[in-house]
């Protein structure tokens, strides 16, 4: 073995609380770069990631199966500019129950079943996220996230056939809710009824709206006359999902940059400080032959053993924490499960050992040029009069003598302070981010929902909430319930009186939606119209005021961008070939319908169609009340209107939830990072000073003093560091929170970004000081259990 390698070798393993920390601060470093890496591929276009991953559909057409057969909608795949397809797959649209043992079970929302035998072939690979795809004609796989193992019963089919919940997938192309076997599609399938054809296609040419529609002549060219009941272009679902996801990318982007940033700091600062601290050993190196270029060689060695150790646990440790991650974030942009690419990982890993090369490079080269002579001078001490001052000032202060010595302590080390404090920094900013944009995603979406209210009644009954009960019979079958402008609906004041009744109401309104255009706008819209105040359900505005009665109007920013209108325009609106023209008086922030909806007082329509009512109402209740017990109380107050009283169950959404486990976790690891980088300075710290140390408890310094010292000497980089990270988190929250908005064409009212009260911030900046002490704990406890002889022979 050469002497030099003796010399790496013996470095790696006499300085054992060195070696770890560096391994450990990489480790940390390299698992937060593959995740904040991961999440920086997952964010750059999620749809167009899905959508080519899962080969998606550029056309979706169904087919009347009264009207064409199974072979005459094959043939379709004939038609110009076809390149692929996938199909006929036969569909139903059928109501299910959940069958809650005994019968009786709360009725679902209609699903859209596919027959199909495969998932992962063809044209829009169905994705499967957990379970299993049907292996027999009585089972099922559902988009929506029904319990598995469940059974849905279809009721109103000869033979109530059953079906049991196996699995959860997802079509990027949203071309079904539920899948089945095809033999499972006769059972689903009425008595005298046939079921439809549904084809899928990808073109040669799908890039322009213009484009879509001749590839949708081709196709009802190539099939029966009036035999094409529909069709969806990729287009249209890709506006959808990008408006959604473009709500989140800047916030995962965002916290991906941090993490690589918080990585660099980490690594560099660890290493940095490791080498530096070897001074004096280099000097001795020198003394005894080794030439600079030898010593340089000998301390990147040193450095990159432990770190090379940090770097492939870290690639299996963010590969495993990215699995959750990333699955939540494609629950957030309803994308594909996605991986971790091997690029990422590849990329993380030479970088990672670029960077600690390059840090122990400097480091050691700086110290290798030093004069033999210099570097045994220099040993561990600071250079001469660095800290004076600062020791003179804290020992004038009105502390107790063991807190001053801690508090001057890191002015001896300006460059490793300054490190240290950027740390801190980064990590407290983190934290006033999460929390900022906690609490901004919890009221966007509320405000994009505007679902604070408990209670829907509408004409169709839905489960309870949480595995809750609603006493009472099954709901009979009511049919469909009336159109928006249809006579003979319920008497608005006589359901409002009835709702008012029961006891733990606190305020309701009605809506009806109705479908309208616009004066310039060729697609349809939405008009939602309110009897009574909604505002308190989670309406925010972004300017102007909210209407005052009919004729006035507010509506979202995607509508005010279509239509070219301006707060005080008026506007015409076309209803049931109706034209009310209409004046906006505000600006409302919403995205559902992609945020093409215009909101207004239901007497604006009733001025034309007096017969027209509200077809839902939504009810707000007292603190306190029982949401279930209400629901049963206001379900027999319904009855005679044939309106049912369900629980609300949008107040738990998938998208929040996966977006604040997402901000918990990524908040976890940067201060995580932010505490090892303290944890490595205060170590360094604590042994160049570990002589001090004994002379100070060979004239009675007690071990709790001990760790007073050691804790003292972080407190003004934690609160320095608090009070300058909490501005820049908020100024960080500032930024992104806005971004999403835009990215998504939106404008978020001022109340979804004011969300720092004072005695938060005060709060938030204690974050700093938190992230030292912790990082601070270790060195701490070995100061106060080193022994006076010990610490007193330590050069």
């Amino acid at each position: 073995m050469s002497g030099l390698s003796k010399v790496v070798r013996s470095g790696v393993g006499r300085r054992r609380v060195q070696t770890v920390v560096v391994g450990l601060a990489t480790f940390m470093a390299v698992a937060a770069a593959v995740l904040a890496g991961s999440l920086l591929v997952a964010s750059t276009a999620p749809f167009d990631r899905g959508f080519a991953e899962q080969h998606g559909a550029h056309l979706s057409a169904l087919f009347d199966g009264s009207k064409a057969t199974e072979a005459q909608a094959a043939a379709t795949a004939s038609a110009s500019g076809v390149a692929e397809s996938s199909g006929p797959f036969q569909i139903m649209t059928q109501t299910p129950t959940l069958d809650q043992g005994g019968g009786g079970g709360p009725e679902l929302q209609p699903l859209t079943i596919a027959g199909r035998a495969q998932p992962s072939s063809g044209v829009d690979k169905v994705s499967l996220s957990e379970g299993h795809w049907p292996t027999s004609a009585s089972e099922i796989v559902l988009t929506d996230q029904i319990p598995l193992d469940s059974k849905l019963i279809f009721e109103d089919l000869p033979g109530s056939p059953s079906f049991t919940v196996v699995g959860y997938a997802r079509s990027v192309s949203q071309t079904a809710d539920a899948w089945v076997l095809p033999a499972a599609i006769a059972s689903l399938t009425p008595a005298g009824a046939k079921p439809e054809y549904q084809m899928l296609y990808r073109f040669t040419t799908a890039v322009t709206a213009s484009d879509m529609d001749t590839a949708k002549a081709a196709i009802a060219a190539a099939a029966p006359s009036e035999s094409l009941l529909g069709s969806q272009s990729w287009l249209t679902v890709k506006e959808g999902a990008d408006r959604t996801a473009a709500l989140f990318v800047p916030f995962l982007i965002a916290f991906g940059l941090l993490g690589l940033i918080m990585a660099i700091l980490s690594v560099g600062g660890v290493v940095a400080g490791a080498v530096s601290a070897a001074t004096f050993r280099i000097g001795v190196l020198k003394a005894i032959g080794f030439t600079p270029a030898q010593v340089v060689r000998a301390y990147v060695l040193q450095a990159l053993i432990p770190a090379a150790v940090g770097v492939v646990l870290g690639v299996v440790a963010g590969n495993l924490l990215a699995i959750p991650v990333l699955a939540e974030s494609d629950e957030v942009y309803e994308t594909a499960p996605s991986a971790v690419q091997p690029w990422v990982d590849v990329l993380v890993v030479v970088a990672a050992l670029v960077i600690v090369a390059l840090t122990a490079l400097i480091a050691a080269a700086k110290a290798g040029r030093l004069r033999t002579v210099d570097a045994l001078a220099v040993g561990r001490a600071p250079a001469a009069g660095r800290g004076r001052f600062a020791a003179s000032i804290a020992s004038r202060l009105p502390l107790p003598r063991p807190v001053s010595l801690g508090l001057a302590q890191p002015f001896a080390r300006p460059a490793r302070m300054a490190a240290m404090l950027a740390t801190v920094i980064f990590g407290a900013a983190s934290v006033a981010l999460a929390i900022g944009l906690t609490a901004s995603l919890t009221l966007v979406e509320t405000a994009r929902s505007h679902d604070k209210a408990q209670i829907l009644v509408g004409p169709f009954r839905m489960g309870p909430p949480d595995g809750g009960e609603i006493s009472g019979p099954p709901p009979t079958n009511q049919g469909p319930p009336p159109g928006p402008f249809d006579a003979g609906g319920a008497d608005p004041a006589a359901v409002t009186s009835a709702i008012n009744g029961v006891t733990g109401t606190k305020e309701s309104y009605g809506l009806l939606t109705a479908p309208a255009t616009v004066a310039g706008i060729t697609a349809e819209v939405d008009v939602l119209a309110y009897r009574g105040d909604p505002r308190w359900a989670g309406f925010e505005m972004t300017e102007g005021r909210w209407y005052a009665g009919a004729g006035e109007v507010i509506l979202p920013t995607p509508m005010l961008t279509a239509t070219g209108a301006k707060i005080g325009d008026t506007i015409t609106l076309t209803v049931n070939n109706f034209h009310i023209p209409v004046r906006v008086v505000g600006e409302i922030f919403s995205t559902q319908n992609n945020g093409m909806q215009i909101f207004t007082d239901i007497a604006t329509l009733t001025a034309v169609m007096p017969q027209v009512t509200p077809s839902e109402y939504y009810v707000g209740l007292t603190e306190g009340t029982d949401v279930t017990a209400y629901a049963n109380s206001l379900e027999t107050a319904m009855k005679p209107f044939n309106f049912h009283a369900n629980v609300n169950p949008g107040g738990n959404s998938s998208t929040l939830a996966a977006l604040n486990a997402l901000t918990a976790l990524l908040t976890v690891m940067l201060v995580a990072v932010a505490a090892l980088g303290v944890l490595n300075a205060v170590v360094l710290q604590t042994r160049e000073r570990v002589r001090e140390l004994g002379v100070h408890k060979a004239i009675g310094m007690t071990p709790k003093q001990a760790v007073t010292v050691v804790l003292a000497s972080v407190v003004v980089i934690g609160l320095v560091g608090g009070i300058a990270g909490v501005p820049a988190g908020m100024a960080l929250h500032g930024v992104m929170v806005p971004a999403m908005g835009d990215s998504a064409g939106v404008r978020l009212p001022p109340a979804l970004l004011d969300v720092y009260q004072p005695w938060l911030m005060g709060l938030l900046a204690l974050g700093g000081l938190v992230i030292a002490i912790v990082g601070a704990l270790l060195p701490a406890g070995w100061a106060a259990r080193i022994r006076t002889a010990t610490a007193l022979r330590t050069e």
